[in-house]
């Protein structure tokens, strides 16, 4: 798949951010083997719908993860079929990357300026990853890269709030880091991916749940931006104690992760 046709501004690294989102873009890199072994992967579901909605399969279809980080979602597209190229900004992220999929070809580059052809791509996919973007410039710049018909497809793992245990677990992040995740997290929607109403977005949630050990657990909720901006000490602390709410709840020390996966869908105009 060629990467040449693309625009650029700035460096890969630069997110299209304020500086506080920035900082929390960026911080990913340091932890990239903690976040590549413990964070949630996606369920078989959410490609099925992805392939529904699209109207078409992934299998034999070209296809661009952007924001791939260390390619979780990446390898469950190429296991579909896909003929996948990664587009990653992060050095740290990237590299991890290269040490899981080897054979999978990765480029730096965001979505506010995608290294890829005009026409190019049949799917454009951002798992965990649109809400880095612009929308005013990654929007035109999916439109671009997609062939007629193509889709454009956002997902998301969120946490089941309202599971007891999981919204009590997320007041007590929004008391000790005086940051309500799951605010964000409530935030996912049409009219936040895309402010300037250019795209035909179509929202689905799917729901589903892995089964890990409690340490997994911590390391997954510790390889998220609020945990790695701060001091160590400071979500060290968190952890420490958040150990001991999770053992009340699940004595066998396996908790049971429960999630939503929010897909938004949208299909770039076909040609007459």
């Amino acid at each position: 798949m060629t990467t040449q046709g693309a625009t650029t501004a700035g460096t890969p690294d630069t997110p299209a951010a304020d500086p506080v989102r920035a900082g929390r873009a960026h911080s990913f890199n340091a932890a990239a083997a903690q976040y590549a072994a413990n964070r949630p992967s996606y369920p078989p579901a959410l490609f099925d719908t992805v392939e529904d909605l699209a109207g078409r399969p992934l299998a034999g279809s070209r296809l661009a993860d952007v924001g791939a980080g260390t390619g979780i979602a990446t390898a469950l597209l190429h296991a579909r079929g896909a003929d996948v190229i990664a587009v990653e900004p992060g050095a740290g992220m990237a590299a991890q990357f290269r040490r899981t999929l080897p054979d999978v070809p990765i480029v730096r580059g965001s979505g506010d300026a995608l290294p890829l052809a005009t026409a190019s791509v049949d799917f454009l996919t951002y798992a965990q990853a649109w809400h880095w973007t612009d929308p005013a410039r990654a929007i035109p710049e999916a439109l671009r890269v997609l062939r007629p018909g193509g889709a454009l497809a956002l997902w998301w793992n969120t946490e089941a709030l309202d599971v007891p245990w999981i919204a009590e677990a997320a007041e007590r992040t929004r008391r000790h880091f005086d940051l309500d995740v799951s605010a964000e997290q409530r935030n996912v929607g049409i009219r936040t991916a895309d402010p300037t109403g250019d795209l035909d977005l179509v929202r689905r949630e799917i729901r589903w749940s892995r089964r890990v050990p409690v340490d997994t657990h911590l390391a997954n909720i510790g390889s998220h931006s609020v945990f790695l901006v701060h001091d160590e000490e400071h979500s060290a602390a968190f952890l420490t104690e958040e150990r001991k709410h999770l053992m009340a709840v699940f004595p066998d020390g396996i908790v049971e992760e429960v999630y939503n996966v929010v897909l938004l869908l949208a299909t770039a105009p076909s040609t007459a």
